[in-house]
């Protein structure tokens, strides 16, 4: 699977979303021979070429090398087995804009994993493992645009619930929030802008 293709209080969401993450995380780790790392300058091309034959085109594949040259701050992780690249995450920042302000977390996009691949949990593992890379240094929140029936298990909801839209239009159920900072969150609403590349290069 593809990212980007592409009346409950606070509290008790939270632990909602918490439990389904936990049991999401311990199914997808099942799988032993999927090892997630951090990219590194040598797997470059090998993440170029798995983007373009996951998408079946080079727009994806592009945008990735051009954030990976123009962002400060990403986080891009790779799945291995036996030693062969099959997988691929990226997760960039995104900013609300609101009338209270602007509070800055990350987006998820793209994500890829190779097509004779799939359905081995390999994408399970990418974004489990990189959700948890966020929470850990304190990211606040993580939008996806993705598959409406995919991305709740891991703890994503329609971001509409929080009253923030997506800057480009498109259907509410496929624009989804995750959020770990429910405190700096709370009342806040408003758009939610990519990095300038995505747009670029859609």
């Amino acid at each position: 699977l593809n990212a980007f293709q592409g009346g409950t209080s606070g509290k008790r969401r939270t632990f909602h979303v918490e439990r389904n993450f936990c049991l999401c995380y311990n199914k997808a780790m099942g799988n032993d021979k999927i090892k997630i790392r951090r990219e590194n300058k040598e797997d470059n091309e090998s993440i170029h070429l798995l983007n373009v034959e996951a998408f079946g085109q080079a727009e994806e594949a592009n945008i990735v090398d051009k954030l990976r040259n123009n962002c400060d701050t990403f986080l891009s992780f790779i799945a291995e087995i036996d030693g062969n690249i099959v997988g691929h995450i990226l997760f960039t920042v995104v900013t609300i804009e609101s009338d209270q302000g602007v509070i800055n977390g990350m987006g998820l996009a793209p994500m890829a994993v190779l097509p004779e691949s799939q359905k081995q949990g390999i994408g399970s593992n990418l974004v489990l493992h990189g959700l948890e890379k966020l929470r850990q240094i304190g990211c606040s929140f993580v939008v996806v645009l993705g598959h409406s029936e995919y991305y709740p298990k891991f703890g994503f909801e329609p971001a509409i619930r929080y009253g923030i839209r997506c800057e480009w239009d498109v259907p509410d159920e496929v624009f989804m929030i995750k959020v770990f900072d429910e405190l700096k969150m709370n009342g806040l609403s408003g758009v939610a802008k990519y990095r300038h590349e995505f747009s670029e290069g859609m």
